[in-house]
């Protein structure tokens, strides 16, 4: 098997602050705990942004300036930008940070879907900030909307006028045969780095048979011209991780994703967690991808060209 990449998403837009007191939302904290992050392990950091006094999520290209150089300064991990952001954000405003820095890497999700966060409510006694509870229930409501213009903007302004290669978020299976049908337009070139995400509320539920059928599609649709990598939220991150990784994919842990350690668990940091999944994955016979080795894995135009 080839090396492994070990990917980590820092905070998010997922998860509120009274959920975790290790959630970073600081720039101080989401600049220490990526660079943390990166020395145990994790070539890729996925990174999100949030307001510095409330841990909102945040597309304010100032938050994000506030913390991105210091990351790069503090390690050579490929800094991975969403263009997610959060659901509650329009296109534009996921756009403005990724575009103002021209990253190496970053996420897209390839499809319109619910996203549903409401079921986080029952465990949360009290709240730290007056806008997460409406945040969460609200959630019931909401649609994450990537439509085929969406999408073709988005490779238009980050791949081909940036020259970012992209974490390709594949939350449902018909958002595999999305991505084909980019592929087939000449507007994706590969490898393919495909981020099979589980566990979210409004796409695929993190069971072994889901991945397995993913694998196989994607095997049918991009041959050998692809990589996977898999992410879960909550319990399942690290089984389903383990899973992949046996696969010969690729993994992505962070407090993003979980926010536990092991059952009835805090994680303390991101660091933590790229700790464990290190030690599952080379106890598998796997050995950790550098960055410059991601790199080259994924074809990235380096970190001596990004705008930060």
């Amino acid at each position: 098997m080839s090396k492994i990449i070990i990917s980590c998403a820092i905070t998010g837009s997922i998860h509120v602050p009274s959920q975790s007191p290790h959630l970073p939302f600081t720039p101080q904290d989401i600049a220490a705990s990526a660079v943390g992050a990166a020395q145990a392990g994790a070539a890729i950091l996925h990174l999100h942004a949030r307001h510095p006094d409330t841990g909102r999520p945040s597309a304010d290209p100032a938050h994000w300036a506030a913390f991105l150089p210091v990351i790069a300064a503090g390690c050579d991990a490929v800094i991975n930008m969403t263009t997610g952001g959060s659901a509650i954000m329009t296109l534009d405003q996921r756009l403005a940070a990724p575009k103002a820095n021209a990253p190496e890497m970053c996420s897209l999700n390839m499809g319109s879907m619910n996203f549903a966060l409401y079921p986080m409510l029952a465990r949360i006694k009290q709240f730290r900030f007056d806008w997460e509870q409406a945040f969460l229930e609200n959630s019931d409501d909401v649609v994450f909307k990537n439509t085929p213009r969406d999408i073709a903007h988005v490779l238009d302004q980050m791949g081909t006028q940036r020259g970012a290669r992209f974490e390709f978020e594949c939350y449902d299976i018909g958002h595999l045969t999305m991505l084909k049908h980019f592929v087939d337009r000449g507007l994706i070139q590969t490898p393919i780095f495909i981020q099979f995400v589980f566990g979210v509320l409004g796409g695929m539920a993190p069971e072994p048979d889901t991945l397995t059928l993913l694998k196989r599609t994607a095997d049918r649709l991009f041959g050998d011209s692809y990589q996977f990598s898999v992410l879960a939220a909550g319990r399942s991150q690290i089984p389903m991780a383990t899973m992949a990784a046996a696969m010969g994919g690729h993994v992505r842990v962070g407090l993003e994703d979980n926010l536990y350690i092991a059952k009835g668990r805090l994680a303390e940091s991101n660091a933590q967690q790229v700790t464990l999944i290190r030690e599952i994955v080379e106890r598998l016979g796997r050995e950790v991808a550098s960055p410059d080795e991601a790199r080259a894995i994924l074809h990235l135009k380096g970190r001596d060209k990004v705008g930060f």
